[in-house]
This record gives structure tokens, sequence and C-alpha cells, in this order.
């Protein structure tokens, strides 16, 4: 039955699979399966889709659209490393909370350019567009972690994955399709109630020390649940041992896992492996490369990562709002000229 399947429907069953294998696994070893999935299949994600994106000209009515993307990315790395590169040590920003509102503003002007590039072709409109966006940033102070914490990490890995799923779904009007919409929609839940006192194994010291570089996701979810913290111990009981903590962390690793598996189970329908063999060379070293420098130092690779890391997110926000038009035309029967295929 299965191979009569067409082969989009044939994808969304494996999908239904990778599913039910991520949730799994992520109630079992949440932690460490964040960590495996986050330096083994995100960098091949990263290269993979930046690829793609590049030769889809990112979604965005002129290619050149995508330099203030890369200049954002650019901008976040060096705010973040830069008492790690000598040229740009003396840079100031300011203490972590002046940090965090520019990393706030900086994502939104990405955020809403992009909106821009997906339909405006005329380059004049886009540039007084920029121009007031840019202005009008300090709306964003309003709303610092939706831009800086949430929608580079979760909104970015779940709810865009979600939305890509469901037009996916109506599309191909497949019922697989919508299937594994619902149970992608549903599995959070199931991760955070299910067994909520079952720690089926518990994070290892290897995992506490390979983490540290990614708590502030963990730290602000707990504040948003009402679990406040008085020390960093406290903090860290928290997050790696009370019932709370650890299903935050299911989701997270679900989410991630999911994310990449679900990019992986697309190959031979958006077909991103059709590149020249140079490029496919290129990005299988510097997936090596990458790799490696997690086994040696987890935070070393996650230094190298960054810019990458971010400027897949980046440089993805034109297709995200393509998705979002096109749901809702195929949702009110009008189809969508653009396709992410």
């Amino acid at each position: 039955m299965l191979f009569s399947l067409k082969p989009v429907e044939r994808i969304d069953y494996v999908n239904i699979g990778l599913l039910i294998f991520s949730c799994l696994m992520a109630f079992i070893i949440p932690f460490e399966l964040f960590l495996f999935a986050y330096a083994v299949m995100g960098p091949l994600h990263y290269l993979t889709e930046i690829s793609w994106l590049h030769d889809k000209n990112y979604y965005s009515t002129d290619r050149r659209d995508v330099i203030l993307l890369v200049v954002v990315s650019l901008l976040l790395t060096i705010m973040a490393f830069k008492n790690y590169i000598p040229i740009i040590k003396e840079l100031e920003f300011g203490d972590p909370q002046t940090q965090m509102t520019y990393q706030n503003r900086f994502i939104y002007v990405a955020f809403a350019s992009s909106a821009l590039f997906a339909f405006v072709k005329n380059n004049y409109i886009k540039l007084v567009g920029i121009l007031t966006i840019i202005l009008f940033w300090v709306v964003s102070d309003h709303l610092v972690l939706l831009f800086s914490v949430f929608i580079p990490t979760l909104i970015h890995v779940f709810i865009f994955t979600w939305l890509f799923m469901f037009y996916g779904a109506l599309k191909n009007r497949s019922k697989p399709g919508y299937v594994s919409v619902a149970i992608h929609f549903i599995i959070p839940f199931i991760l955070f109630f299910a067994f909520p006192s079952k720690h089926f194994l518990p994070i290892t010291e290897y995992g506490k020390q390979a983490y540290t570089g990614f708590m502030q996701l963990n730290y602000q979810m707990l504040n948003l649940l009402g679990i406040q913290s008085n020390s960093q111990e406290e903090f860290q009981q928290n997050m790696f041992y009370s019932n709370a903590g650890v299903g935050i962390m299911r989701f997270i690793a679900f989410a991630y896992t999911y994310h990449y598996l679900n990019w992986f189970s697309k190959t031979k329908v958006i077909r991103w492996h059709d590149i020249p063999k140079s490029r496919s060379l290129l990005i299988v070293f510097l997936w090596i490369v990458s790799v490696t420098l997690y086994a040696i130092d987890y935070a070393l690779g996650f230094k190298w990562l960054f810019l990458l890391s971010f400027m897949h997110v980046m440089v993805e926000f034109p297709l995200n709002y393509i998705s979002f038009v096109g749901i809702f035309r195929e949702l009110t029967g009008k189809g969508m000229k653009h396709s992410v295929n």
C-alpha cells in the first residue's frame, strides 16, 4: 500500500514516524538529544538550507535583499562574541540588557523588512519601507522576548515548521499530511503533561557543561511559567531536575530534532541536493569540520556555527511570509503563485 501512494504522501507517512520517534527520544533523554541534534544535524541543515535558498533567490523579489539579512546576522554575531574577536574587542554595546534591546531591534528590522523582500518589487518602495521600519524600531522594545529569544529559536523550529507542514498539506490535499500537522501540534502537550514526574535518564555532567550556551531560552520559559530563581544554583536545579524544567527541555529537544529531520525528509520533494558537485563537497567538508569541533569542545563548535545558525534563520524570513500568505490563499481558495518547492 505504501508504494501505491503519491511521493508526497509517502513522505508524510515518514514524517509521522519521525514525529513519534522525536517525541519518544525527547521523553527519554531530552538534554543530550538536543545537544546531539544541534551538533550533528544542525550544521548540515544550515549549510544545505542556505544553499537551497540561494538557488531560489531567497524567495525575494531581488537577490540583493539578502544583504540586509546577512548584515543583521553579522551584527548579532559581533554582539554575542565581541570579547573573543581581537579586532572588535573594544566595541561596546553596554550592559546585557542594552545588548538584548539592540539584538531585539536588529531581528525586528530583519523580520519586518522581509515582508517587503517577499512581495515588493520596486526597490525605492523597499528602501522607504526599511527606513520606516528602522525609525519605528522602538516599537519592538515592547516585544523583546518575541524577537530576541523566541523567533530565532522555538518560533523558527516549531511554529514555522508547523506552518510549512500545514501549507504543504493544504497544497497537496494530503490526508497523512493533515495527520502529521495534527500530531505535531499535539506532541508538546504530551511532552509536558505525560509522565511529568518521571525523568527517564537524568542529564549527565557532560550535558550540563555543554548546555551552558543555551540556558537563556530555558530561563525565559521558566519565568513565563512563573518559576523564579534567586540564584544560579537554584536556576540550574529548576532547569535540570524540576518537572517544569524537564518538560520544557523535552519540548525544546523535540522541536529542534524534528525540525532537522523534517528538512532532510523533504530532500526528494524540494531537491535541495541538486547542486553543483563543488558546492556539495564544500558543504560536506564544512559539516565534517563543524561536527569535529563540537566533538572536541562543544562551546567551540557553538561559537563556530553561531553565524550560520543565525543567518539561516534570517534568510528564511521572506519564505516564512510567502508561506503565511500561501496558507491564507489556500484556505480561501485563491491559490498561490509562489511555491516553496
